[in-house]
């Protein structure tokens, strides 16, 4: 019974990454560490901010609890930060699992 299992879970994965393939590859261009420098420093920029806002509002606040204004200043942030680092973890799950391409690297 569990080779049965392995079996249909190995077809399964086969089956997923084809799938997400046949969908996902032709819509992004060939990837590149080149490429990828914006992302990456995007995601950085948005770390920054949340990270500066924070300290920003402990220097502001003076060890009292900050308030609503301030708090939701500092959740804009977060989600910023937030929404840019799971897009980029599925960018890089999808890379991974190989569902897009990236060039080869020229050292």
């Amino acid at each position: 019974m569990a080779i049965d299992n392995n079996r249909l879970l190995l077809e399964l994965e086969k089956q997923r990454r084809e799938i997400n393939r046949s969908i996902i590859n032709p819509a992004i261009p060939q990837l590149s560490l080149e490429a990828l420098t914006p992302l990456l420093t995007m995601v950085a920029q948005t770390r920054k901010d949340y990270l500066c806002g924070l300290l920003k509002m402990a220097d502001i606040c003076k060890g009292n609890p900050p308030n609503e204004e301030q708090i939701s200043e500092l959740r804009t942030l977060r989600q910023t930060y937030d929404e840019l680092v799971t897009a980029a973890n599925a960018l890089e799950t999808a890379i991974q699992r190989d569902y897009l391409d990236v060039a080869t690297s020229r050292r």
